[in-house]
């Protein structure tokens, strides 16, 4: 059997570097034949030199142009931020299967996405909907009564909403699991990042908003739950590593072996499950809101957020300001009559924005 062929978005990061691990350590499995990233061109180079991949692009234009003029059998999108939906979709248009990294792509496309994609094309690739699709393989979609996505309640778990007034960027950025990036650090710190997961659940996999849930789990050992309507609950559970979920979007649906090592079942472990914290932590609930109204809202709650974001780690709001300036972005935004590329985009500036204005008064 012949290497599947692989474009991989957004080489350079962490979602990037990990696949091209998996890649090196499976050289019959998988083959490169296509690289992109942001702005990092040296590591980009020094990648293409070291897998001979002859087609490389920097930044999101030039890598719509690379995914249209190479075959692929599947294109990872490790891009972050919404600037992936253009190459989501290009993707989507030439038939290879979609190992999508890139939440705020689906997040902010909506219905856009779903109806470029042919079924079985997208795979999701976050820790949590790997999860999910994978224990989701144990019943049909009639049998599924709801979706519990885990979150380890990152730095913050316990405390109460007065308690984070002054929490410092430093501390935002203290995972206690996962080693990501400013922004989605700074997300599940706030769990925005959770709520983004929320709204792409629900566009993944067709459950109401109503019958998905956040549980906390800070052992971040259970990576996400399906329960059926018999009362059954299947989890997947594997110590925390990007690079099995990351595996199993190349390979889908098949595994491969060997990429991280299994859980110790010959020592002891507890594993715990808390209630989600609303008052201190109200951007799910806020999603859920915002995925409910769907149209261009998504699309406003996330541009809003990364501004919100940027702001904080600039000091010019704090910790708490940055959600809170996104509701009141959300409460503010109208939505638009037709859902297209171009309203997507005037959506987002407005929203930068409204939210920029905000942050200045």
């Amino acid at each position: 059997m012949s290497p599947r062929r692989v474009v991989i978005l957004g080489s350079t990061g962490s979602i990037g570097t990990q696949a091209l691990d998996v890649v090196a350590a499976n050289p019959g499995r998988f083959e490169v034949v296509g690289l992109t990233a942001g702005r990092n061109a040296d590591l980009l180079a020094e990648q293409a030199a070291r897998f001979g991949v002859r087609d490389t692009a920097l930044g999101a234009e030039d890598s719509v142009r690379l995914i249209r003029s190479v075959e692929a059998d599947v294109v990872l999108n490790g891009i972050t931020g919404s600037v992936g939906l253009g190459p989501t979709l290009a993707a989507l248009e030439t038939g290879a299967m979609l190992a999508l990294a890139n939440k705020e792509s689906l997040i902010v496309g909506g219905a856009l996405v779903k109806q470029a994609a042919a079924p079985g094309q997208l795979v999701p690739v976050d820790s949590e909907h790997s999860a999910l699709a994978q224990a989701l393989r144990s019943g049909s979609a009639a049998e599924v009564r709801r979706l519990v996505l885990t979150a380890s309640g990152g730095p913050f778990r316990g405390r109460s909403r007065d308690s984070l007034r002054d929490v410092t960027p430093a501390e935002a950025l203290a995972h206690p699991t996962w080693d990501m990036g400013l922004v989605v650090t700074t997300n599940s710190a706030t769990l925005v990042n959770k709520g983004l997961e929320v709204i792409e659940a629900h566009l993944l996999f067709d459950v109401p908003y109503d019958r998905i849930d956040v549980t906390v789990h800070p052992q971040s050992v259970v990576h996400s739950m399906v329960e059926f309507v018999d009362g059954s609950t299947i989890a997947q559970a594997s110590p925390p590593d990007m690079r099995l979920p990351i595996s199993l979007g190349l390979g889908w649906p098949d595994r491969v072996p060997g990429v991280g090592a299994p859980i110790d079942w010959t020592r002891a472990h507890s594993w715990t499950f808390e209630p989600l914290d609303d008052a201190a932590f109200p951007a799910v609930a806020l999603a859920k809101r915002v995925g409910t109204a769907g149209s261009t809202y998504p699309a406003v709650f996330n541009a809003a957020n990364e501004q919100a974001v940027a702001a904080f780690h600039a000091g010019a709001i704090g910790y708490l300001d940055i959600v809170d300036t996104v509701e009141r972005v959300v409460d503010e935004h109208e939505p638009v009559a037709e859902l297209t590329l171009e309203s997507l985009a005037e959506a987002e500036r407005w929203a930068r924005a409204t939210a920029d204005a905000i942050i200045a008064a």
